[in-house]
């Protein structure tokens, strides 16, 4: 017997275009899709977003210079990641507040303008960076950025803009999907699999400048800032009631680990391409997905375009929203996806003007986006310290979170995390600057 469910494409379209929403009928094994899907949320979409064109970009640096040697970081930021990821879901619930705000509310505004002002400027860094990554991707397949970028951005802004909350979310888990063409990618490649679990497992360090650059790029550009903005301000908006914590920081933990398993198969891919084949400097993720054709064939080539494409996609949404709801909540404005703007005039206005200028410097000629990505690092670096201070503080609060506050292993994890990726924070902001 078929299921009635609404479809989201039409649900989507008709947002756009003021028709009803009217039902479709679906077939029970499409209508267990949906609800599988419907389980799923703003911890997928933040931890996934950060695996963006950059992110693929150190990812595959990584893998192409040291092979499987940084796969055992993964596995210590995963846990990092995920108590992080965890406690930006609870506090959403919890009080039902944005981060911003609640920086606002219990340290003041200057503290909330620092916040947003260094936002602002990373956000828009990495933008740029995620179109650029949209034009590279479908520049593979023919297409010129040119085209690619502005249709790209029009329908970002449709989604985010004229859809609703709950249409956009959908569409960004179906964003996730070219996620999964690394682990085929990585398969056609032939790693030696004895040879990851070891790496997966045994400490590889080098005393060099170079790795301890890659290996705090990797931690870097696992856990950035926008990602948990994002997650506690769309928990928030998405109304998860306090019963149902449990299954949002599950929720949380497992999208933690989804975005971190495609990771180490970025890595892996190249590790047992590029690296084995003396391939060993890579500064893009189109580069890497070219570098990829000799020693795994065409088909590795363009699932690695894809994925990149999916990335750079999702996080090109991601980050005008993340963005908007850290400006909106700082100031006290109105805020919601899907909202007119009459209704949220400054949390409209940003998430434009994000979308306009990120997609018009991206089709520049000779943009200098190493040199974009790596002035991004410095001022994510100086930002992330503060960012998980205050996650740990308002967490475990009382005067916050009541009886949910944080306390015993999971505070001393917590703190823990803030105090290992504040160290390398501020040791990748001293090499970036002084270039030693």
């Amino acid at each position: 017997m078929a299921v009635r469910v609404p479809s989201v494409m039409r649900r989507v379209r008709s947002a756009i275009v003021g028709r009803p929403r009217l039902p479709v009928r679906l077939s029970p094994r499409r209508a267990r899709i949906f609800a599988f899907v419907g389980l799923l949320g703003p911890g997928l979409i933040a931890a996934n977003a950060g695996n963006d064109a950059g992110g693929i970009a150190t990812y595959s640096a990584a893998g192409a210079k040291y092979g499987y040697q940084l796969l055992w970081t993964l596995v210590l930021i995963t846990f990092s990641l995920a108590v992080v990821q965890m406690l930006a879901a609870r506090m959403g619930v919890v009080t039902g507040k944005g981060l911003a705000e609640l920086i606002r509310e219990e340290y003041g505004i200057r503290w909330s303008v620092l916040a947003t002002s260094a936002v602002l400027v990373a956000n828009l860094g990495i933008c740029i960076s995620d179109f650029v990554g949209i034009g590279a991707a479908l520049a593979l397949a023919g297409v010129p950025p040119q085209v690619s970028v502005p249709l790209a951005a029009l329908g970002i802004w449709l989604i985010i803009v004229r859809g609703s909350y709950r249409s956009a979310e959908r569409i960004f888990i179906w964003f996730t999907i070219p996620f999964f063409a690394y682990p085929i990618a990585a398969v056609l490649a032939h790693p030696h699999w004895g040879a990851v679990g070891r790496s997966l497992v045994v400490p590889h360090v080098h005393l060099s400048s170079a790795f301890l650059l890659i290996l705090i790029a990797t931690a870097g550009t696992t856990i950035t800032p926008y990602m948990q903005l994002y997650l506690q301000s769309a928990v928030v908006e998405r109304g998860v009631r306090e019963e149902d914590l449990g299954r949002e920081e599950r929720e949380a933990v497992s999208g933690a680990v989804f975005a971190n398993i495609i990771a180490g198969f970025i890595i892996i891919a190249t590790g047992a391409t590029l690296f084995a084949h003396g391939v060993h400097n890579i500064s893009s993720a189109a580069q890497a997905a070219r570098a990829l054709n000799p020693f795994a064939g065409q088909y590795a080539e363009a699932l690695f375009a894809i994925g990149l494409l999916g990335a750079s996609l999702l996080a090109a949404a991601i980050l005008p929203i993340a963005t908007s709801y850290v400006i909106s909540e700082s100031l006290g404005y109105e805020k919601g996806i899907g909202r007119r703007r009459q209704e949220a005039p400054v949390f409209v206005n940003v998430i434009t003007g994000m979308i306009l200028i990120s997609a018009f410097v991206a089709i520049i000629p000779g943009l200098p986006v190493i040199s974009l990505l790596v002035a991004v690092q410095v001022v994510n670096g100086l930002l992330l310290p503060i960012n998980l201070f205050f996650i740990w503080r308002l967490a475990r609060s009382r005067n916050v979170m009541g009886e949910r506050r944080i306390g015993g292993v999971l505070d001393i994890l917590m703190a823990l995390t803030v105090l290992l990726l504040s160290t390398l924070s501020t040791v990748l902001v001293v090499v970036t600057v002084t270039g030693l």
